[in-house]
């Protein structure tokens, strides 16, 4: 093939297989219809690979048990929140992705990450692909003053962007976003597929190379994951999800893979006018504003990592009109709901199939832990039985297909930090009622069954 010559090439979307031609059926994922045309320069790719050797310190081997790990290669980054999720702060060299729906504060998180570091003395470049060096400036005013360590760039070419990089040599670089990069050696346009893998495995070069902690923040498509190819999360060390509604205050940082760290941890974050704000404590948080007198409202308590979170769950049950019940959940499972309310119809003897049910996980949460199964089953009996539950009160436990309450872990932990926002009354599983009783003030029931928190409760 002629040097420059340009070719047809399909690529899946979902994990970035290359094929000649078109497939309905991907033979890499096994996904159907991921396959996508781009026109790409067959010679500039098959070089691309050296380039990046030339851009990079001739790599040599060494010894494992000589390598040396100090408190010196994470940097803090001054947000508590952030630096849980993280394992403990930035790694040194790392290559962090961040998605999340748009104006949900990625930019805003970063830019407040910046200053941060830029006033402890680290050196930071943020370069944007997106906006204007005014338009940042008036969304950095907001913030805060920076200091004079805090590098700003508009730039979309990535060889500009890498001999800056290499000119300035900062601490930490924040791309803004991975979708508008250019790389002149392939053809197709910025924020296809082969722009965004290529792009990506060179800033994964000059992280390695340089020792440069590098974050680049991707759009994502409407299924909520990051556009481009799936192989993208894999060439990261760490993907962060913010998640949340933009309309709504609050927001959830989420670690989804981390190579140096936990991926069960969470921060919480309230957006207000000059930024995200931590909140310190996301249970009292999430439970303010919980109605007065109202059935089919209870506590419950999720672990999100080492950190127990409690929740409101509400639930509304009345009778149909049709003759198809409707069921509706928000924030949990709705397969999940309707198996519980079959154990409720079946072991207890609830009537259920001729009503609507409606359940809410209150503050946009999504909780998928079995551990709330009895704190939504007792919201469709408060619901469905129009009785008012203590406000005092909090049940956890995992719920079986024959009425059990099952244990589940962290079960101390759950009744510590319902303690300390002053709840009475908490009915767990029995198998974990000896470890909650031990040193608690706190009144702890322990259940075999739903029947028994039934005969308890209601």
């Amino acid at each position: 093939m002629a040097k420059g010559k340009t070719a047809t090439v399909f690529y899946c979307q979902s994990c970035g297989y290359e094929s000649m031609k078109w497939m309905g059926q991907c033979p890499g994922c096994r996904e159907w219809n991921t396959f996508v045309e781009e026109t790409v320069s067959r010679t500039q790719l098959k070089t691309t690979g050296g380039q990046l050797k030339n851009q990079t310190e001739r790599a040599e081997a060494c010894v494992l048990s000589d390598i040396t790990i100090s408190e010196e290669n994470r940097i803090m980054t001054g947000l508590e929140e952030l630096d849980r999720v993280m394992g403990g702060g930035i790694v040194q060299g790392s290559l962090t992705l961040v998605g999340g729906d748009p104006g949900i504060g990625k930019s805003t998180l970063l830019l407040q990450v910046c200053r941060n570091l830029a006033d402890k003395g680290h050196k930071v470049l943020y370069i944007s692909g997106e906006e204007s060096q005014v338009q940042i400036k008036m969304r950095a005013d907001r913030i805060g003053s920076f200091a004079e360590q805090m590098l700003l760039l508009c730039e979309t070419s990535l060889d500009t962007i890498s001999e800056i990089i290499r000119q300035k040599k900062p601490e930490v670089v924040i791309i803004d976003s991975i979708q508008t990069m250019y790389n002149d050696n392939v053809s197709a346009a910025p924020g296809s597929v082969s722009q965004v893998r290529e792009s990506t495995a060179i800033l994964l070069q000059l992280a390695k190379g340089l020792g440069v902690s590098v974050f680049i923040v991707g759009h994502v498509t409407k299924e909520g994951t990051v556009a481009g190819p799936r192989v993208l999360e894999h060439m990261v060390d760490t993907v962060l999800y913010f998640e949340g509604d933009r309309h709504a205050s609050y927001r959830i940082l989420r670690g989804v893979k981390n190579r140096f760290g936990s991926t069960n941890e969470i921060g919480v974050f309230e957006m207000r006018e000059q930024g995200l704000v931590e909140v310190q404590n996301p249970s009292e948080y999430m439970l303010s504003g919980r109605p007065e007198n109202a059935s089919g409202s209870i506590v419950a308590c999720t672990m999100e990592g080492t950190r127990p979170l409690l929740i409101e769950i509400q639930a509304l049950v009345c009778h149909s009109n049709f003759g198809i019940p409707r069921r509706q959940t928000t924030g949990t499972d709705f397969n999940r709901v309707n198996l519980l309310m079959a154990v409720l119809e079946k072991r207890s003897g609830v009537q259920l199939s001729g009503c609507d049910a409606y359940v809410n996980i209150t503050g946009g949460m999504k909780i998928m832990e079995p551990a709330i199964d009895l704190g939504i089953v007792l919201a469709i009996l408060s619901s469905f039985r129009n009785k008012v539950l203590s406000p005092k009160l909090l049940a956890f436990g995992e719920v079986g297909l024959s009425g059990e309450v099952r244990g589940v872990s962290m079960a101390k932990q759950r009744v510590t930090e319902a303690e300390k926002l002053g709840f009475e009354v908490c009915i767990v599983p029995y198998v974990c009622m000896e470890e909650c009783q031990k040193n608690s003030k706190i009144k702890v029931v322990g259940v075999k069954t739903v029947q028994d928190a039934i005969d308890y409760l209601l």
